[in-house]
Parts: structure tokens; C-alpha cells; sequence
């Protein structure tokens, strides 16, 4: 095993640990730990939620979900030597559910979970459709994933970091504040909002305190998206055996992790639409120097998806195209056309006794692969989501007997309004 150099205590909470992670990007948040060129490392994560969300039957706690607090990054780890310019090379050698804990209060001991966020406290792809809380807690059987709120399914995870990425440099950090204030004011009032601006209260920082701790906690930016440094890109395929390329904006790169997924589909639809769950993460570094300028490598990371694949051969493709539930046609929208395909899955499925809310969460969780298939056929462009249908123990196909009807059980809770 690798050398252990983020351990966390699954006892305590984030923020009384030995080592304190961060949850905000800053390039004045030290880093907690030096790793060298070359070097493979394990580190500890706790789930993006740090254990606000539990196993149980009730929705109330995605409801109320402190999305102040997130993300629970562990790092920032400085990389002897890295430089801005250059590229650090990161392997994901292995990562899993916290190691010898497969029962306790954590997701990550045994089970995690699923959320669709209500409206009023971050919404989902769909949230005009599914504007309430919900929750599907997932039991893991070895690699497996089978659901007591979504009956007769059971599918292979592929495990994956939601977020990893390298600390921005203070103008990159004010490019991001200034380009997401300006689409917050084109509508001010929104819910949920267009962006998430910096916030002081619940941020975490590392050690730092004082006025440093004050000046830092109003100006870093939130982990919530995808930025030029990585972060939260929540890339089912960016799993064990792939190789990840980010841009060194400061010096040490000051890399971090966190948001580990048991499994996920493509576009993480319902927002917490992963398997979310806390465990271990084997990384190795290295440096390619200059590789920005080399490579033109300077706005996004770029990576080789890992050596664990799809783990099916059938599947059950819906598309989608451009136009909207009212029928206005849109110029080439294919984040629409996607958010059509994932209606007329779940619509799909409800046709076999499962209720919206369980289809939801499902495209959200099991292993689905999101396309855009046709981008330049003016006016619409085509979106494709497709299903596995090895994951049910029921045959999905459309046949000329019709769909088999299945007890949906009770269903994924859902939370009372706030």
C-alpha cells in the first residue's frame, strides 16, 4: 500500500482531524503535506457532505443539505519542484469505499447514496420536472451497487474522484469571481441561482486563521463546477488506470481530491446524482516541464480514461432533440436535446411500474452513457442516453407482450417543503 500521508478518522468530523483539508479554491490555502516527482501516495476522503446525509428512509436531510460546507477536499499536497507552466501528471492507481468499514454512520461503510436536490437548495438537470427532495440509499456488495428504494436492479460501480484539481493563481482565482458575478447579475433573483459567488460562512481552509483566514474565506471561489483547474468535472471515466494532465498555476501545483463516487452516469443528472461515498484514493505524480506551452494545455485538463470499462454490451439508447416540453424549437441546444433524452428514459421506465422519481435517481446512479450525437443539423441537435439493460433482472426491451409490470416497492423517500 501506498504511503498513507491524508488519514482520516471516521469518528471525527472534517474539520477535527489531524490534517484539515479546505473547501474552497484559493492559492493561499498551504498545503497540508509535500509530495515529490515519482512519488505514489494514498489519501483518505469523507464523502462531499461530511456525514450530513444518512442511511435511512427520510429525504429531510437532502432537503436541508448545508451546501455552505462543500466540497470536504482533502490536500491542497504541494509537488516538490512543480511550476507554473507546467503539467502534473497524475495516475489514479486504485480507490474505494472507506477500507475495513463496511457498516457505520458514514457513507462509505458499506452503502452511499443518491439525491435529487430541490429546487430551492441547488435544483438538478431537471428540476423544472423534479423541483422536490428525494434520496436512494445504495448497499455495495463488493463492487455492486443494489438500492431497498429501487428494486430489481444491481450494477458494477465504477469508482471515481468527483473532483481533483490544482489550486488557480490569485488572476486566475479573480477571472472566475469577475466572469461569475457578471452572469449572476443577468439574473440576480434566479433559484436556483446561475452561479455561486464566494461565501465566508462554513469555509474551511486548512490552518489558516486570523485576518489571513478572513481575506481568503471572501475571496476563494466555491468547488461546486468545472473550472480551467480540473475540480468538479465528475467524470465517470476518470477511474483506476487513468492518467490525468492539469496545468500548474502556482508553485507545487498544491493538488487536492475529493467527491469520491461509487458510481455515477454521465452528466451526474439529479446533482447529487453519484453514488456519493467517503474512502481511499492511490495517486502517483509526476512533472512534465513547460508541458503548457508544449502541449497548449492551458485552459482544462486533459486525460487518458482509466483502465476499467463500461462493464456492459447491451444497451437501450433514448435521444432527445432540440425542442422544449411547450414545443419551441431551439437552434442546436444539446444540453436541451440531453435533458429530453433523460425524460423519455424516465418516461420509459415508468411504463414498467417504476414512479419518475426512481427513474431519476437511477440515470442518476447506474453506469449510463450520455452522447451528443448530432450537433451540426440545423435546428435541432440530437442527444443520446443509453441504458443498460443488464442491470435490470427483467427484460426491458420493448416487445410485442408489452412491459413487464414490477412492484416499485415504497419508493424513494421524498422530503416535506421546507
Amino acid at each position: 500500500m501506498p504511503e498513507l500521508i491524508f488519514g482520516l478518522d471516521s469518528t471525527r468530523r472534517f474539520t477535527d482531524q489531524e490534517k484539515i483539508g479546505h473547501n474552497r479554491w484559493h492559492p493561499d490555502i498551504p498545503p497540508v503535506a509535500t509530495v515529490r516527482p515519482g512519488q505514489s501516495f494514498r489519501v483518505h476522503c469523507r464523502e462531499w457532505f461530511d456525514g450530513a446525509i444518512h442511511n435511512d428512509d427520510s429525504a429531510e436531510d437532502v432537503r436541508d443539505a448545508p451546501l455552505k460546507t462543500v466540497h470536504a477536499l482533502s490536500g491542497p499536497f504541494a509537488v516538490t519542484g512543480a511550476e507554473p507552466g507546467d503539467l502534473l501528471v497524475v495516475d489514479i492507481l486504485d480507490l474505494g469505499p472507506i477500507p475495513q468499514e463496511d457498516s457505520g454512520p458514514l457513507a462509505g461503510q458499506g452503502w452511499g447514496y443518491t439525491g435529487i436536490f430541490p429546487t430551492t437548495n441547488g435544483g438538478g438537470f431537471l428540476t423544472e420536472q423534479f423541483p422536490d427532495a428525494y434520496k436512494a440509499i445504495w448497499d455495495f456488495s463488493g463492487q455492486r451497487a443494489t438500492s431497498r428504494h429501487i428494486p430489481r436492479v444491481s450494477f458494477t460501480g465504477i469508482a471515481h474522484p468527483g473532483l481533483m484539481g490544482t489550486a488557480p493563481s490569485a488572476a486566475l482565482l479573480a477571472t472566475w469571481n469577475k466572469r461569475e458575478a457578471a452572469l449572476r447579475a443577468t439574473a440576480p433573483d434566479r433559484v436556483p441561482p446561475l452561479s455561486l459567488p464566494p461565501e465566508p460562512q462554513d469555509a474551511i481552509l486548512g490552518t489558516l486563521t486570523g485576518a489571513d483566514f478572513d481575506r481568503v474565506a471572501a475571496e476563494a471561489a466555491r468547488t461546486a463546477p468545472p473550472r480551467e483547474n480540473g475540480g468538479n468535472q465528475d467524470i465517470k471515466n476518470l477511474t483506476a488506470g487513468s492518467r490525468v494532465f492539469y496545468p500548474v498555476f502556482v508553485p507545487g501545483a498544491n493538488l487536492s481530491v475529493g467527491d469520491l463516487h461509487f458510481s455515477q452516469g454521465d452528466g451526474e443528472i439529479t446533482f447529487c446524482g453519484a453514488i456519493e461515498m467517503g474512502g481511499y484514493i492511490d495517486l502517483h505524480v509526476d512533472l512534465i516541464k513547460n508541458g503548457m506551452q508544449t502541449y497548449g494545455v492551458t485552459e482544462n485538463a486533459i486525460f487518458l480514461p482509466g483502465n476499467t470499462p463500461p462493464q456492459y454490451s447491451q444497451w437501450l439508447a433514448f435521444s432527445g432533440v432540440s425542442v422544449t416540453l411547450d414545443g419551441e424549437q431551439r437552434y442546436l441546444d444539446s444540453q436541451l436535446a440531453y435533458q429530453r433524452a433523460c425524460l423519455h428514459a424516465i418516461d420509459y421506465l415508468t411504463r414498467f411500474g417504476y414512479r419518475p422519481e426512481q427513474a431519476y435517481l437511477l440515470l442518476g446512479a447506474a453506469p449510463i452513457e450520455g452522447r451528443l450525437s448530432g450537433v451540426v443539423d440545423i435546428p435541432n441537435s440530437c442527444a443520446t442516453v443509453y441504458l443498460p439493460t443488464e442491470i435490470f433482472d427483467f427484460d426491458v426491451r420493448p416487445s410485442a407482450a408489452g412491459p413487464t409490470r414490477i412492484d416499485p416497492g415504497p419508493g424513494a423517500p421524498k422530503a416535506s417543503a421546507a
